[in-house]
């Protein structure tokens, strides 16, 4: 038969069935090994009806006595069943004709569903069921349950991953030294285990994950996240990039001019910093700090260490306010040393724009500022040597690499004032060197945080306006610019309106994200000047914004926002030396989540309290935002597990350098193709 015949013959559903495995990211037989169940239901024995448990699932072998379709309240197919202890009713509210047609009477059934008190006695609801023959044998291991998608069903799963078990060599990708140095069982039998378990099992455990072939893939997974990340981290290393070589000339004139001296911190990260630039690689660093811990000025010696060098610097950020906000900063402190500092971004006009690429492509400016507008294609870098990329989380990976790939293996700094768990920074960021800016500049004022309800708003607008007729600013920022039927918050438009009324002796100034951006900046700029006392907004100040004077900060359903929002918005007060509030003002009901994440913004002004708790209220998806968009999560290691991601790490160190053909086949294993997503 001609292949095309072949083609025509495929059956219709196998495009359909491939297209759901797919989204499960099944494609190869390891895909389907390393599918784990997420629990495990127990057919190996016949429970008597009578001896059911409400609310226990078990199974049950039954004849059917009679079967109906009934139409009140509701179209359902009834069905009544009987072993020899009693009987009960199967209740069906959606159903085919197929399940119609087998439940015809004195067909025999084996059931599993849990029992309940009906209006009409016990009852199951949608069990699941099939007919059996009188001498049909029961499964010898307990039945797993897999994750899945629509329109794929258990059974088809279970084919699929049996068949995959069959075909696949489950060899130990793990030196037999390390396997018994860390306890662990061997590969195939912790694999064979989870996917067959025993009757006799204790259930509870496995399903809690605290097995110790449980423990076993769990390290596997993190292993193969480690090994990726290291082995990026070397090769990146071992590319070559201009040393930058300081002169000091510049860095020693900006901190003789600073009016203030660095803490320790800074100093202690700009000298990690430093010493990086100077090597024959390309540095790849992080530089973390809590709101108000000073990067820009670390920055900003970084950036004057390239120029020392002879080349350009670039600093990239998420939003044109934060982005202005360092332009403003680093023009303040660089050009008084005789250095040309670019502005470029999309809302520049045609003139502007077009002088500024010129004024960077020529290599006259050294150091340029911006937002997106930085990584498009005219824009050209005759020598960058240093690309720093600030709220780095923010943006995804190929817009990280692209500001990068602008220079000839340009140095990276990456910025965010996200602070990030120990295990967190472990794991997804084994691939960066990680420098840490752990103390606060003096002169900042502590700010205290009150839980305010809606319910007592008038109060809140009151102590705004004695604030403000103080001398002192206010923030209020609310969650939505304008009215939403399905969300009833109070909008960004509504509150400028209310506290204009309310306030008439004030000035009071609105910004947002849908505002033009010469409008936004007159509005943030009028601000910085005092001309206006009150700012209502939406989060598009959550960072970048130091205007010292403010020092009251309201945030309106304050239980809408996240941990790291809500860190991040009180940030923008208690930047001056005088005592700061943030009100955070929240409606009732509020919800279990909810309340846990305004108990921990409340009882902490630590970031990297406040990361610890986002992370395990949130888990690591959420926390690390645009980066996982390079990154496969982990599925079956817990974060929270340091000691195992410690495991995992110097494993990856050792495998590396001692057993490099086993450290591949451990990540063909576990990452496949995939491996190369890491290496952003």
């Amino acid at each position: 038969m001609p292949c095309s015949s072949l083609a025509e013959k495929k059956p219709a559903g196998a495009n359909t069935l491939a297209a759901r495995l797919s989204r499960l990211g099944l494609r190869s037989d390891a895909d389907f090994v390393l599918h784990l169940p997420l629990r495990y239901e127990d057919e190996t024995h016949i429970t008597a009806l009578c001896d059911a448990r409400p609310g226990v699932a078990a199974q049950f072998e039954v004849d059917v006595v009679d079967s109906e379709i009934a139409y009140r309240p509701r179209r359902q197919l009834l069905a009544r069943v009987s072993d020899a202890s009693c009987s009960l009713r199967l209740r069906f509210l959606n159903f085919y004709p197929s399940q119609q047609k087998a439940l015809q009477p004195g067909a025999r059934l084996r059931i599993f569903g849990e029992v309940h008190d009906g209006y009409l006695g016990p009852e199951i609801i949608h069990p699941r069921f099939h007919v059996v023959g009188r001498s049909e044998s029961l499964p010898e291991r307990l039945t797993p349950v897999y994750p899945t998608t629509a329109g794929l069903g258990q059974a088809t799963l279970r084919r699929l991953i049996s068949r995959a078990l069959e075909r696949t060599a489950l060899a130990d990708t793990l030196p037999l030294a390390q396997r018994e140095r860390l306890r662990l069982p061997e590969f195939a039998d912790a694999i064979q285990l989870l996917h067959n378990p025993p009757p006799d099992i204790a259930q509870n455990i496995l399903e809690s994950r605290h097995h110790p072939a449980w423990r076993r893939v769990q390290f596997d997974e993190l292993l193969a996240q480690q090994l990726s990340l290291r082995r990026a981290y070397t090769a990146r290393r071992a590319r070559g990039a201009p040393p930058l070589i300081p002169t000091a000339t510049l860095t020693a004139a900006l901190l003789a001019s600073l009016p203030f001296k660095l803490t320790a911190a800074q100093q202690r990260t700009w000298g990690e910093i430093a010493s990086d630039l100077g090597q024959p690689h390309p540095m790849q660093r992080l530089l973390q700090g809590d709101v108000g811990s000073g990067k820009t000025v670390v920055a900003a010696l970084a950036m004057l260490q390239a120029v020392e060098a002879g080349c350009q610097a670039a600093l990239m950020a998420p939003t044109e306010i934060l982005a202005e906000q360092h332009y403003r900063k680093l023009a303040a402190w660089l050009q008084p040393l005789g250095l040309d500092v670019a502005w470029l971004t999309g809302s520049l006009k045609k003139r502007e724009k077009s002088a500024a690429i010129e004024k960077v492509g020529s290599g006259e400016t050294a150091i340029v500022i911006g937002t997106h507008a930085l990584i498009e294609d005219k824009v050209e870098f005759p020598r960058l040597g240093l690309a720093i990329v600030d709220e780095q989380h923010r943006f995804g990976v190929r817009q990280r690499l692209a500001l990068k790939d602008k220079g000839l293996f340009a140095h990276q700094l990456a910025m965010s004032a996200t602070p990030i768990p120990r295990t967190l920074a472990m794991s997804y960021y084994a691939d960066l060197d990680v420098s840490v800016l752990d103390e606060l500049p003096p002169g900042r004022s502590p700010v205290t945080t009150k839980l305010v309800s809606e319910a007592r708003r008038d109060q809140v607008v009151s102590r705004v306006h004695g604030a403000c007729r103080s001398g002192r600013q206010a923030y209020w920022v609310c969650p939505l610019i304008e009215e939403s039927e399905t969300l009833q918050l109070k909008t960004a438009e509504e509150t400028f309106a209310r506290l204009r009324a309310d306030l008439p002796d004030l000035r009071v100034g609105l910004v947002h994200g849908r505002l033009k951006s010469d409008e936004k900046a007159a509005v943030m700029a009028a601000f910085v000047r005092n001309e206006v006392n009150v700012l209502v907004a939406t989060t598009v100040i959550e960072v970048g914004v130091d205007v010292p004077n403010a020092s009251l900060m309201v945030i309106e359903h304050a239980e809408r926002f996240g941990l790291a929002q809500l860190h991040q918005l009180r940030g923008r007060v208690g930047r001056g030396t005088e005592q700061s509030a943030c009100i955070l003002l929240y409606a009732q009901p509020l919800g279990e989540l909810a309340r846990a994440r305004l108990k921990v913004i409340f009882e902490s002004t630590d970031g990297f309290d406040i990361a610890r708790e986002d992370l395990r209220l949130r888990g690591p998806g959420e926390f690390i935002g645009a980066r996982q968009s390079g990154l496969p999560l982990l599925r079956y290691a817990d974060l929270e597990d340091a000691a195992l991601v410690e495991q995992a790490r110097g494993v990856a160190e050792e495998m590396l350098c001692n057993a490099p053909q086993a450290a591949e086949a451990h990540l063909e294993r576990w990452l496949g193709s995939r491996e190369e997503l890491l290496k952003a």
